[in-house]
């Protein structure tokens, strides 16, 4: 494909898209079964046997339709977990069973395309799951790549895009506040509320709308309060 200016929301899912393309015509063409599907970014470097293991879970529950394992950065030899809702697999180093793929549409060319592989999934009723214990270290933080303030921006308007509602928007800004760096929340609260007043367009997908729409606080809430805890236990081990 031709160089193109970095772009994490288009352009990202179109090359990804691209890629899965290729991937299914060359299997049709050479009569090449399979029943899982994945997605590596190149800035992950997964642990031994890490596709195994998944494929371990998969295999033995019918239900499950997209895994992943956890996020991991190594710091200064000390891995430490990035903390996402367990029933929500992440971005990079997830597989997806062959029929949720094709059932949800396949990779959809939209901003946040894991995101909207998750709605369509639990909407047809299929289980989610990100194993934590099998290990992915990503190099770099998640959406850290142009810089922190503009990545969180763009998230921001990622989420104004996506549908997401005004409370919720306001819950991962408090979300984003409480741990270091504290600047993200501004840069997303930023990226989503600018969006609001300039009027923005928004994804046209009905399902995803809705279910952002709709969506309930419980969640979120619960990731802030471990945030919460989890820095009040660097501070007393700091303290020590």
């Amino acid at each position: 494909m031709p160089p193109r200016p970095r772009d994490i929301t288009f352009h990202y899912s179109y090359v990804c898209k691209q890629g899965f393309d290729y991937a299914l015509e060359y299997s049709k063409k050479n009569n090449i079964e399979f029943e899982y599907i994945g997605l590596l970014d190149a800035d992950t470097v997964l642990e031994k046997n890490y596709f195994g293991k998944l494929l371990s879970e998969l295999k033995k529950d019918n239900s499950l339709g997209i895994v992943s394992g956890g996020i991991y950065y190594d710091t200064d030899g000390k891995l430490s977990l990035e903390v996402t809702a367990k029933n929500l697999p992440r971005g990079t180093g997830r597989i997806w069973k062959k029929e949720c793929f094709f059932e949800t549409g396949g990779y959809q060319v939209e901003p946040s395309p894991d995101s909207i592989s998750n709605i369509k999934a639990l909407l047809r009723g299929w289980r989610l799951m990100q194993y934590t214990e099998v290990v992915q270290i990503q190099k770099r933080k998640t959406s850290a790549a142009n810089g922190l303030w503009g990545g969180y921006l763009k998230n921001g308007w990622m989420a104004y895009y996506l549908g997401k509602n005004s409370f919720m928007a306001l819950l991962n800004v408090l979300h984003l506040s409480v741990k270091s760096p504290y600047y993200t929340g501004i840069a997303y609260c930023w990226g989503y509320f600018s969006s609001v007043i300039r009027k923005e367009k928004k994804i046209q997908d009905p399902e995803v709308r809705a279910y952002y729409r709709n969506q309930g606080p419980g969640g979120l809430l619960s990731r802030i309060s471990k945030n919460v805890s989890s820095n009040s236990r660097d501070i007393k081990e700091r303290e020590q």
